[in-house]
């Protein structure tokens, strides 16, 4: 395809996909007419275009009227031809579908920009929701967008630079996903590899460099392996006519993303080669794994069974990774109707009139049903049910959960139902007692303990994955923290002044308010000055990174170990002996003491010029590794907000993976990144408050 230069080549290559008709060839001559006067920017007429995306078309469905739209796509916004004269020609089905890819069309181009800003980024998926209403009622029409958006792709060289990289990011981040939810991995698959080759030029060329030299070595591998398997089916009755063996290396962004998960580089990436077997019948394909198990040694834990909980996009394979020698093959085992489903997903039945896949369009729907949100929770809808890769997940009755990858028990409490989530203290994983922020994998059998009261966690909101599980705790933590707000603005108060609630009638807002600003704070205590005639003088405080408005002298602050506060965590101060005690506004204890009696003071974090970034790391795994780091930080001075751990069981050399949060005078990333990194390999570097990593 990116080789046809001439019409006449590009009708070749779309014959050779679909059978020629008269409709056929009457929409081929109608699209060169009406873009005879019209050039691509590289200099080819630009009817090459749409005859190429016919073809895509026919290779992914195959259906004739699919493909004839997909000729006519652009006919109706680029040319002078209108939309009655294609259904006198074509029929409404054919003019009905070319309506709607040029309602997207015109979405796109007045809409859909790139993200560089937070602003950009949540009115692209506000037009993005508008795209999906345009094609909703008929996904044939996302599905031949999708064949447009790839010939796109493929031409992006004649492009300047600028262009092309905002059509690769949007490619990467709405068309990839909606090409997997549709489950035609054989687009997502082209879309995902032109996108990277334009978005991370770098990291491409390294890992094509990487491949060019070693093509020859490893499909020698596949070959040889390939070889090995068929000899052992064929030892175990099956026949040449049972089964078919094809074998790839794994395309290139596929190999960057597991570059980015493991914090590894490309010839350390150990499933680079991919074998699949294909057999006719499901009992074959668990024959079929036994074989290969007994004959060659399975990785732990790298099983996967996708026949018994298929992906919501119909998607069933069995997954296996195993040894031979000295290369690691990940090998997927299906059934001919499987591997038909894999490639074309929902088109499969167009393609080979077939029934249609259990493929799952509720995400669709969803999506498209949003209509009275906030921009921002909008964006996290879209990312959660379009952008993630999903796992299956049980309750102990066998109820089957598709979760986002990532998700943790609590999100999975909060799937089952908000109630259950509110009230969740303890979760059983495959009958064993885990942390409810334990992250969940395919398969996993859950067991949530619940409270019969309601339990706020506030400073968990971060760590579940789900939008719905964020939106529930916000929701209580916003009710608990309106109830803590109302008794500690009065109570500081009254540790001023001495006042009673008979002695001061006002609105709990009022008393709200007086905990989260200074200024209101003040302004009561004055009001209540010119009410009793009594004057209250109060001082600020510095203890380091805190400030304390009080009455009296303060010898001192402490924290509390109940609750751990974070620089910037909502805190609250409660006054013994002189000291400040500082505890999380949301802290248990506090909570179960507070009442009209306890005396607190106003405190709020001081305001200085810091900049927190998020940093993901891999340390050697040797003695004191982590503590040496931790050091450095200090001489750096720079400090340390939050840190998790996660142990890579295969690498043997950089197996410490270790999320951090810090916080430092320093604003420029490249200068914190030198100073890094000579202690550690840097994974990840960002900005805590970028609004597109959010």
């Amino acid at each position: 395809m990116k080789n046809v230069r001439e019409i006449e080549e590009a009708k070749e290559l779309l014959y050779s996909q679909i059978e020629s008709s008269e409709l056929l060839e009457k929409a081929v001559s109608l699209g060169i007419e009406a873009h005879k006067e019209q050039f691509r920017k590289s200099g080819e007429p630009y009817i090459i275009h749409p005859i190429l995306v016919g073809a895509i078309v026919a290779k992914v469905s195959g259906d004739e009227i699919m493909v004839i739209a997909g000729i006519l796509h652009d006919v109706v916004e680029d040319t002078d031809r209108g939309l009655d004269e294609i259904e006198a020609l074509f029929g409404k089905d054919v003019a009905y579908l070319v309506d709607g890819l040029t309602k997207i069309e015109s979405i796109r181009e007045k809409e859909l920009i790139s993200s560089t800003s937070s602003a950009k980024l949540s009115k692209s998926a506000f037009s993005f929701r508008k795209m999906l209403t345009a094609s909703i009622s008929d996904l044939r029409i996302l599905v031949i967008k999708l064949c447009d958006r790839v010939h796109n792709l493929s031409t992006l060289d004649a492009l300047r630079e600028e262009k092309q990289k905002r059509i690769a990011e949007e490619s990467l981040l709405v068309y990839a996903p909606i090409a997997h939810r549709l489950g035609i991995s054989f687009l997502k698959s082209l879309i995902e590899d032109f996108s990277f080759k334009y978005l991370f030029r770098e990291e491409f060329l390294k890992i094509s460099e990487y491949m060019d030299g070693a093509e020859e070595d490893l499909k020698s591998k596949l070959f040889r392996f390939k070889e090995m398997i068929t000899k052992e089916l064929l030892k175990n009755e099956f026949t040449e006519k049972d089964f078919e063996i094809t074998y790839r290396i794994k395309h290139k962004y596929s190999i960057y993303r597991k570059m980015q998960r493991k914090g590894v580089n490309v010839d350390e990436v150990l499933d680079l080669l991919a074998l699949r077997v294909i057999v006719k019948n499901p009992i074959d394909v668990y024959r079929v794994l036994g074989i290969i198990h007994l004959n060659f040694r399975p990785i732990p834990f790298r099983f996967k069974d996708y026949i018994a909980s298929p992906k919501d996009n119909g998607y069933q394979t069995l997954h296996t990774t195993v040894f031979d020698k000295s290369a690691i093959f990940e090998v997927q085992i299906r059934t001919f109707e499987m591997d038909r489903t894999a490639e074309y997903g929902l088109a499969a039945h167009w393609k080979y009139k077939e029934p249609q896949a259990n493929i799952s369009t509720n995400w669709l729907s969803k999506l498209e049903n949003q209509r009275d949100i906030e921009i921002g929770e909008y964006c996290d809808i879209v990312r959660q049910d379009l952008f993630t890769e999903e796992i299956v997940v049980y309750s102990p009755n066998y109820k089957k959960f598709t979760m986002p990858r990532g998700s943790v028990a609590l999100d999975f409490a909060y799937a089952v139902h908000s109630e259950i989530g509110n009230r969740a203290i303890g979760v059983q994983i495959n009958n064993k007692h885990v942390s409810l922020l334990t992250e969940l994998n395919s398969n996993d059998v859950i067991f949530i303990a619940t409270d019969k009261e309601e339990v706020p966690r506030c400073s968990w909101i971060d760590s579940v994955k789900t939008h719905h599980a964020r939106k529930e705790m916000k929701h209580l933590c916003n009710s608990r923290k309106r109830d803590i707000d109302t008794q500690t603005g009065f109570n500081i108060l009254k540790t001023v002044t001495g006042i009673s609630r008979e002695d001061f009638k006002k609105s709990n807002e009022f008393f709200q308010k007086i905990s989260s600003s200074e200024s209101n704070f003040r302004n009561a205590v004055s009001e209540y000055q010119r009410i009793s005639g009594r004057e209250f003088v109060l001082k600020s405080h510095s203890f380091k990174s805190l400030k304390v408005i009080s009455h009296q002298n303060i010898i001192g602050t402490r924290f509390d170990y109940c609750c751990h506060p974070n620089l910037g965590d909502d805190i609250v101060g409660v006054l013994k002996g002189g000291k400040v005690y500082i505890h999380h506004k949301m802290c248990s204890q506090v909570g179960k003491e507070i009442d009209d009696d306890m005396k607190m003071l106003f405190v709020e974090w001081e305001k200085s010029k810091r900049y927190r970034y998020s940093l993901i790391i891999s340390i050697s795994n040797h003695r004191g590794a982590l503590a040496e780091f931790l050091q450095y930080l200090v001489k750096l001075e720079i400090d340390l907000i939050r840190i998790s751990t996660e142990r890579d069981s295969v690498s043997s050399d950089y197996t410490l993976y270790f999320d951090l949060e810090i916080e430092t005078k320093e604003k420029s990333l490249e200068k914190i990144r030198k100073e890094l990194e000579p202690k550690v390999k840097i994974i990840q570097l960002s900005n805590s408050n970028d609004s597109y990593k959010r």
